[in-house]
């Protein structure tokens, strides 16, 4: 694997869309071997995705996790993920990706995206939903293909059915999807952490303390903690750190950035400090992790 992007390119939803369809929102249509877009792998984007492959094989790279296409299943993404697909030319399937605003529109559950278990997972990682039920596999390709007929709908009620079609396809996955979550019991304590995490992809590249993230959820980091060590069987403090190492690798990996302009742009002020943090967390420096992905 060779870093060849002095950055990793991050794209809007707006990027993916066809020309007659663009919306700023939200996109579903088919996807296949001929589905080109000028977009560079490995990337990350600001939106969610779900791919459902029916056919092909390949594999599909996600923060380093690298998962074997085995259709039926379905990926999942949220946003500030970097991955990279390689699949076959038979590849097919029904691809939506959206943003937050759309799904949540004249929804007063504000947390509903965050709590389905695929979706910034506890764990970072993202096995693929293996489809193995007849009934399960109809259903949704249904979904998929009543969303993608409903685009060309000129009906004033177009959008809400959208989204109740994608709600009906997340809904379904989610009461499928086996998660590894130490999480006996959902709720408050359950979204509260989601939330966590939602906020560390979102404000990772500042290298903020745990105290400002607590402050951001209008919690006390003491609590905070507690609630994060109960429900993961980890500290808010090493859930911080790994993020940020799991950031590190991505820019390690794929892009050409010195060392020094990763310490400067995820916001460490001393690249001393930044080269110990790293090898402290992962047993190695910076430059020996990259000149071994480099080698694979």
């Amino acid at each position: 694997m060779k870093p060849i992007n002095e950055h990793l390119p991050v794209y809007s939803l707006d990027n993916f869309s066809s020309g007659e369809r663009k919306s700023q929102q939200f996109q579903v249509e088919v996807f296949d071997a001929k589905r080109h877009f000028s977009v560079k792998y490995p990337h990350r984007h600001d939106f969610f995705e779900v791919l459902y492959l029916m056919r092909g094989s390949g594999f599909h790279v996600i923060d380093g996790n690298r998962y074997e296409i085995k259709p039926p299943c379905i990926f999942f993404m949220s946003p500030g993920q970097a991955h990279k697909i390689e699949f076959s030319h038979d590849i097919e399937g029904y691809i939506f990706i959206f943003t937050a605003d759309f799904y949540l529109a004249n929804r007063s559950n504000q947390n509903s995206l965050i709590e389905f278990p695929f979706f910034y997972n506890l764990q970072q990682n993202n096995p693929p939903l293996l489809l193995t039920n007849a009934n399960d596999i109809s259903f949704l390709e249904s979904l998929f293909q009543r969303s993608i007929s409903e685009l060309d709908n000129n009906d004033n009620n177009k959008f809400d059915l959208l989204r109740s079609l994608l709600d009906l396809i997340l809904t379904t996955c989610s009461s499928r999807y086996k998660t590894t979550e130490n999480i006996a019991v959902k709720g408050k304590g359950h979204i509260l952490v989601k939330r966590f995490y939602h906020l560390i992809e979102e404000y990772n590249h500042e290298n903020l303390s745990l105290k400002a993230y607590a402050e951001m959820l209008a919690v006390t980091p003491n609590h905070l903690t507690q609630t994060v060590k109960s429900l993961t069987g980890k500290t808010s403090s090493q859930i911080i750190k790994a993020k940020q190492i799991l950031e590190i690798k991505r820019l390690l990996v794929h892009t050409n950035l010195s060392v020094a302009e990763i310490a400067h742009q995820l916001n460490f002020e001393d690249q001393s400090y930044f080269t110990k943090f790293f090898k402290r967390e992962s047993g190695c420096s910076p430059l020996q992790y990259r000149s071994q992905a480099v080698s694979k």
